[in-house]
């Protein structure tokens, strides 16, 4: 089972949100929190430092 976790800065709102799964060693999955059971997206570790890191 996956488990999912949306951004501490994330509200209840129903807002444009992403949610990530911890526990895949060097992958970040990741899905809208709005389409839960949509696709996901998978990046490397080191895309998602380098995505992140450029926001």
């Amino acid at each position: 089972m996956v488990t999912w976790i949306k951004s501490s800065y994330s509200g209840d709102n129903g807002g444009n949100c992403i949610e990530v799964a911890p526990g895949f060693p060097g992958l970040v999955p990741v899905r809208d929190s709005k389409a839960p059971e949509g696709p996901a997206v998978v990046f490397d570790r080191a895309a998602w430092e380098m995505f992140v890191h450029s926001l």
